[in-house]
């Protein structure tokens, strides 16, 4: 009986904090570590639609520095017993451990099903299903997920895209709006006309806190595309004048 009151008094007391204060990031990897799932630093979980499988909390490991969107779901186990239950009248156990390694991140609405290991260095595509092992520094997509190419030959791919990208996103800027673009509205195109020798032109919080621990590695290697920003937005329209 005691052990019943304890129960409802610390779900009362788990409500009132979460109505009176938010139930925020730290609340919820904190209470997953508390039932025994590991997530290692710096990851980040979102918490909207995310269904996170704990009813064996000892199986689930969750790497360092990992990004998972919303509508994820992680399972340890399955409940096709209930249906064979009903059909053979025999109750059979189903589950597996799921490990996502460090550095993996998902798109939105990304299910992990048991007996998985994610290698470190991953991106897992919007709505993938993934049944099975992923190697460490693939990029993985589908329903069911497999790897479609690898991390490297992804990077170099973005790096021969993303100036026509973010030159097309100037465009669409003066288009939609009437007006020129101006340097905010770059919160993820920087790297194309910002480097350190001119990184007092940008905001800095911008930077940091898109390249987090990549910061460092940033600041000593990266070389700007562009001599300036302007230079970059003449380049966007001159592009776009050619076409015509």
């Amino acid at each position: 009986m005691i052990n019943i009151f304890h129960r409802i008094f610390n779900s009362i007391k788990w409500r009132w904090h979460f109505y009176r204060h938010g139930y925020t990031q730290e609340d919820f990897i904190r209470d997953l570590r508390n039932k025994g799932v590991v997530v290692g630093e710096r990851t980040f979980i979102n918490q909207n639609n995310t269904c996170i499988d704990v009813t064996r909390p000892s199986m689930v490991t969750i790497g360092s520095d990992c990004y998972l969107n919303s509508g994820f779901t992680l399972m340890t186990h399955d409940f096709v017993a209930g249906v064979m239950r009903n059909v053979y009248g025999e109750f059979i156990n189903s589950s597996g451990r799921v490990t996502i390694g460090n550095n993996v991140g998902t798109g939105v609405n990304v299910t992990i099903l048991k007996g998985v290991t994610i290698g470190d260095n991953c991106f897992i595509a919007a709505h993938s299903l993934v049944t099975k092992s992923m190697p460490a520094n693939s990029i993985i997509a589908g329903s069911p997920a497999r790897v479609i190419c690898s991390l490297e030959d992804y990077f170099h791919k973005r790096m021969e895209t993303c100036d026509e990208e973010a030159k097309d996103y100037a465009r669409s800027i003066r288009e939609r709006f009437g007006r020129m673009p101006v340097k905010d509205d770059f919160w993820e195109e920087f790297p194309l006309f910002i480097d350190k020798e001119n990184l007092q032109e940008f905001d800095n919080c911008i930077i940091t806190n898109q390249l987090g621990m990549g910061y460092s590695m940033w600041i000593k290697q990266h070389k700007r595309r562009y001599n300036s920003f302007e230079s970059f937005v003449e380049a966007a329209y001159k592009d776009n004048n050619n076409e015509k």
